[in-house]
């Protein structure tokens, strides 16, 4: 069986460790870049590997040009990917410790690689370890595979995308961003505050329950058709502060069953870069 959305605790451990499965561990903190890796080595689930957000599943920032974590050279990528034993047919896990905001992002590069057998851990590494699993210090044993992409760059969209669709009524421009960030209340990240004119606000924490979880994929559907409001996913366009997160809304969309949505990688902090881009504040 192919896992292409979430996966549960339960799923994993009566699979794992297998040698067609490659589990990656992709907790990230954006105000300690390093605390992600240092967890890691405290302990993790055996056998996996790290994925550090800067260093690994993001490219190299361009002052000016670039957002926070624009999308890494492709080759580079296979390399990375095919280092952690990553191939064809070979199911990936990710997980972290934050809902899954983090290991969508490797979630969402896989598809625009080509690889539709990867999964989220729903309730990441809290939900493994309140079901009776101990955690590893040692390091993941290296067993290189050749990663090769079949990209599908469908599920990108660029700037001057954006730009068209904010516009047209028959489109979607989801801003998945915290509600004070979209009004431009508070923006701890960014230089400039504020949301894309034309967006609507759909915080991607309203896919989670309390517990970390994703809501279930029936309360999911209902909450994506009231925001699209008639509109196919598959004209949507989603970002966020930097290209993390929004794919944690793709996530969600196509756990509820919705088509793969389109996700602006450089997001908000790329938008930002040209001044000639408008932007708007408050609720609207």
């Amino acid at each position: 069986m192919q896992y292409q959305t979430l996966i549960s605790s339960a799923q994993l451990a009566a699979n794992w460790p297998r040698p067609d499965w490659v589990v990656v561990d992709c907790r990230f903190a954006l105000p300690e870049p390093e605390l992600g890796a240092q967890q890691y080595q405290l302990g993790h689930i055996a056998g996996a590997h790290y994925a550090h957000l800067n260093r690994d599943l993001s490219g190299p920032v361009r002052p000016g040009h670039t957002g926070r974590h624009p999308l890494p050279d492709v080759e580079t990528l296979e390399r990375t990917l095919g280092s952690w034993g990553i191939t064809a047919g070979v199911q990936v896990v990710a997980y972290d410790a934050s809902g899954g905001t983090m290991a969508a992002r490797l979630w969402l590069l896989l598809r625009w690689l080509g690889h539709a057998a990867a999964a989220v851990l729903d309730g990441g590494l809290p939900a493994w370890q309140a079901a009776g699993h101990a955690l590893s210090s040692a390091p993941a044993a290296q067993t290189p595979r050749r990663f090769s992409a079949t990209l599908n760059n469908s599920l990108l969209a660029s700037a001057a995308e954006v730009a068209a669709v904010r516009t047209q009524a028959q489109r979607a421009l989801l801003d998945v961003r915290s509600a004070e960030r979209f009004r431009g209340e508070q923006e701890l990240l960014d230089a400039v505050a504020g949301h894309i004119p034309g967006a609507r606000n759909a915080p991607h924490t309203d896919c989670l329950q309390p517990d970390g979880y994703f809501r279930p994929a029936a309360e999911l559907n209902a909450h994506f058709d009231a925001l699209l409001r008639g509109t196919s996913s598959a004209d949507c366009i989603l970002y966020c502060g930097s290209g993390v997160t929004a794919a944690h809304t793709a996530l969600a969309l196509q756990h509820a069953g919705h088509a793969l949505p389109r996700v602006y990688a450089g997001s908000w902090s790329e938008w930002i870069t040209d001044a000639a881009r408008p932007v708007a504040t408050g609720a609207d």
